[in-house]
């Protein structure tokens, strides 16, 4: 494939009338066939695309000055090429790789040349603020948005029926106001991340975002592990983007991709990964390997909504200070030790001045766990300041069907060490806790890819290790992803100053005098 002038695609062929369908195209003869040159224009270039036409480049290539603070990255005008092509399809990037930035792209483009208005992203409420409204901010901020997240539906749909040009809704908030969408959305474009949670028909979830698809409908599905737990998610993703492709009732389905040898236990066939490639089409992959221009740690933000309980006592503990302090000096010590309070309250438990533990609903922050584990098929690191933490964590994933090992100040040397390396050499444990206080200088976790913090460090000398557990010679992904969760205002300041390498002392007397003034006001 050619381009000719920045106006045409040519290339060769033995079957020249084959493409005589095409309004905007001139034939010429070769020696040994023919020369197609074709108009560069978006309905010309879905036309080769669906004629089986291998590498056609999107018009977006050279009619989109991609707006923002970043220069795109190779591998995120080919994603944006791509789904510029197809009006439904899958984007099944690596986390970390910027996929959101790519569709977004190409979503503004749709929009410039009036094939797209209104834009419904559906995404797992922790990345809703963090993860898509800021990358909009930073891309496409030209457009007008909105977060649909509110405790009265009748709000939500406010918001979904009014001039926004891209509405962000949860998957539960979705179900809520599914109807109302259907009736008067109105939305002619629906991007869908973490699209693995769509792979049952059976389930609200789905039901719902089937009700809102409509025959015209952009439907872009994102994820990063398709069908990861078992062959037979693939069906409701497959159902919805490209239906034709696969049976009309899932028993059927899974007959074609799993194999019974028990009553009760169904394992894949040995087909089952291709027939699985075969029906989630149309589809792109990059891994983080292939994109070479990515930086080698990829940092990302989860944001979590605290309990009535933890917003509660955190109030309370600010409060209770406050009156403290009134017309004295605090000690960095103390301050230091309310920043503690305040950052254990958030993470899910609190210790007593009796050193009992009470313990918090943090439900919202253990979901986003679950949702960081389906998003990679590697091993997983999760580091978590406080011991009451991490003892919540390993019970949580375990019930969850996550083979889990915990490393902190009371397992011994020799325990450490059989962790260690079962978790690099053996397929068991998938998910590593560990306190940052155990973890030596020397260790090695290459087995993972993803590095988990369950809230923010005291040291930033501490939170560089920590990486580094992960990102280090051996690890043969190239790229290392960093989640930080956070919930309260203090956890998001610490996360900063841990990025921009604030000293320990002022970080922490820095937290304390920011958080007290807040409050006063």
């Amino acid at each position: 494939m050619e381009i000719v002038e920045n106006k045409a695609v040519r290339f060769r062929t033995r079957n020249p009338q084959k493409y005589s369908i095409i309004p905007k195209h001139r034939v010429d003869p070769v020696p040994g066939g023919h020369e197609v040159t074709v108009y560069w224009g978006l309905d010309e270039m879905r036309v080769l695309k669906n004629m089986g036409v291998k590498d056609v480049p999107s018009p977006i290539e050279r009619a989109y000055d991609w707006p923002g603070r970043y220069v795109p990255m190779a591998h995120q005008k080919v994603t944006a090429g791509f789904t510029t092509l197809h009006r439904r399809g899958f984007i099944f990037n690596d986390p970390g790789t910027a996929k959101t930035i790519s569709v977004l792209w190409a979503m503004d483009y749709l929009m410039k040349i009036g094939e797209v208005r209104r834009c419904l992203v559906v995404c797992p409420l922790s990345i809703m603020q963090s993860g898509w409204m800021g990358d909009i901010n930073n891309s496409v901020i030209h457009r007008s948005a909105i977060v649909a997240h509110h405790e009265k539906a009748s709000r939500r749909i406010e918001m979904i029926q009014g001039s926004y040009e891209i509405v962000i809704i949860n998957y539960d908030g979705l179900n809520l106001v599914a109807d109302e969408i259907n009736a008067n959305g109105k939305f002619d474009m629906i991007i869908v991340d973490e699209a693995n949670c769509y792979g049952l028909p059976s389930t609200k979830r789905w039901k719902s975002l089937a009700k809102i698809i409509r025959p015209d409908t952009f439907l872009w599905m994102m994820t990063g592990t398709p069908a990861a737990q078992s062959p037979i998610n693939a069906y409701g993703m497959a159902k919805l983007v490209n239906p034709s492709a696969v049976p009309a009732y899932i028993t059927a389905w899974r007959d074609k991709v799993m194999l019974k040898i028990s009553t009760f236990k169904w394992v894949p066939k040995p087909t089952a990964k291709d027939t699985v490639f075969s029906v989630l089409q149309p589809a792109i992959r990059f891994t983080k390997a292939q994109c070479l221009d990515l930086p080698p740690v990829l940092k990302t933000t989860r944001e979590v909504p605290m309990t009535p309980q933890q917003l509660k006592y955190y109030k309370l503990i600010k409060d209770q200070m406050l009156a403290t302090v009134a017309g004295e000096t605090i000690s960095a010590v103390n301050k230091a030790a309310v920043v503690n309070k305040l950052l254990q309250i958030s993470c899910g438990a609190v210790y007593t001045e009796d050193k009992e533990i009470v313990e918090f609903d943090a439900t919202p922050r253990m979901n986003v766990l679950l949702e960081i584990l389906e998003e990679t098929t590697r091993k997983v690191i999760i580091f978590a300041l406080y011991r009451s933490s991490i003892d919540i964590i390993l019970q949580f994933l375990i019930k969850n069907g996550h083979a889990t090992e915990t490393i902190h100040g009371d397992v011994s040397a020799t325990r450490r060490g059989d962790i260690i390396n079962r978790f690099q050499n053996a397929q068991d444990p998938r998910v590593l806790v560990m306190q940052p206080q155990a973890t030596a200088h020397g260790i090695t976790l290459t087995a993972a890819d993803t590095v988990v913090f369950f809230g923010p460090l005291m040291s930033v000398e501490q939170y560089t290790q920590c990486i580094a557990r992960a990102d280090r010679q051996g690890q043969n992904s190239d790229k290392v992803t960093v989640v930080h969760i956070q919930s309260s205002p203090i956890e998001k300041k610490m996360f900063l100053a841990m990025d921009g390498r604030v000293s320990e002392h002022a970080l922490l007397t820095q937290m304390f005098d920011e958080e007290m003034e807040v409050t006063k006001k």
